[in-house]
């Protein structure tokens, strides 16, 4: 496989994990002043939403490229789901802030 190819297929997947990420945060925003709904933190509908939107993204992209559906689709879609949460609800944020808690400091001092 060339790296053109594989440049474009990661370009392909920033993409959909970008448009993912930005339909969560909306749908999350919408449904969150819902009755029922309201008084569940913001975080963790928007993680079911993303569990639900991402492998159903999987399976409608199947369906319009003619391609049959294995299972390993749907497990990566649920893998990806995670990675469309942190990018809807700013985790990488989070993450970034332990990443440099924990980052080994060679001057000895904080």
């Amino acid at each position: 496989m060339e790296i053109n190819t594989i440049m474009q297929y990661a370009s392909y997947l920033l993409m959909a994990i970008g448009l993912l990420a930005f339909v969560v945060a909306v749908i999350t925003q919408v449904i969150k002043e819902l009755p029922g709904l309201i008084n569940l933190p913001t975080s963790g509908v928007a993680f079911v939403v993303s569990l639900i939107l991402c492998p159903v993204a999987v399976l409608i992209l199947c369906a319009w490229l003619k391609q049959p559906i294995i299972w390993y689709y749907v497990f990566g879609a649920f893998i990806a789901a995670f990675v469309v949460y942190l990018v809807s609800t700013g985790g990488w944020d989070r993450f970034y802030e332990i990443w440099q808690r924990t980052k080994y400091n060679k001057g000895g001092g904080q």
